[in-house]
């Protein structure tokens, strides 16, 4: 439920809901998604929250967060780590968990709803204490995945829970595809979060 006259911020774990929209069989248009947030309510801010490996002379990830940048998202980003587990891979860690808890916090006094792009269970105390500053919460992800993308506790705990598929019309393209016209491979996400 949202209301018109309602200040309203966005906060996007970018993996969590890239992972959540790659379940789901499609790709998000962040033009859109901005666009129809603004229309659900006044809305003062749009984060989007990624590491990034620095190192690397490409990333894959690196024209979406130059171009949220250009267009009304604030960024926040910091170095992934890279490191090799027990078994010899190759695994790069970036959780951007307690950033996105500070901002909350912090922009809370100057909102009435918060709208969260994450189903990670780790924010259910984050949404607790928002709550507790009379900031409505919801939470974007999704229960038709399979396994579902959102921990139970986290939807239990949210205002309203918004079924990231139901969006799909909405907020939703096509996956990308290649130069043949075939489907692109889904390409790794840039950061493979693992919990700290």
């Amino acid at each position: 439920m949202f209301y018109r006259d309602e200040r309203l911020a966005l906060f996007i774990d970018g993996s969590n809901l890239y992972a959540a929209a790659k379940a789901l069989g499609f790709d998000i248009d962040y033009k859109l998604l901005r666009q129809e947030f603004m229309r659900r309510g006044k809305l003062l801010r749009a984060f989007y929250y990624t590491a990034l490996l620095e190192n690397d002379e490409y990333s894959p990830i690196r024209p979406l967060v130059d171009w949220l940048h250009y267009n009304g998202f604030n960024m926040v980003t910091k170095p992934a780590k890279e490191y090799i587990d027990a078994q010899g891979r190759r695994k790069v860690k970036g959780n951007m968990d307690i950033e996105l808890t500070v901002d909350a916090m912090e922009l809370a006094p100057h909102l009435d709803h918060i709208v969260l792009f994450s189903g990670d269970g780790d924010f259910r105390p984050l949404i607790e204490a928002l709550q507790r500053k009379g900031v409505r919460v919801s939470v974007v992800s999704t229960i038709r995945s399979q396994p579902p993308m959102i921990s139970d506790e986290l939807r239990r705990q949210a205002d309203n829970f918004i079924e990231l598929d139901e969006l799909r019309e909405v907020i939703g393209r096509p996956p990308r595809e290649d130069r043949d016209g075939e489907p692109a491979k889904p390409r790794q996400h840039q950061t493979e979060e693992t919990s700290a």
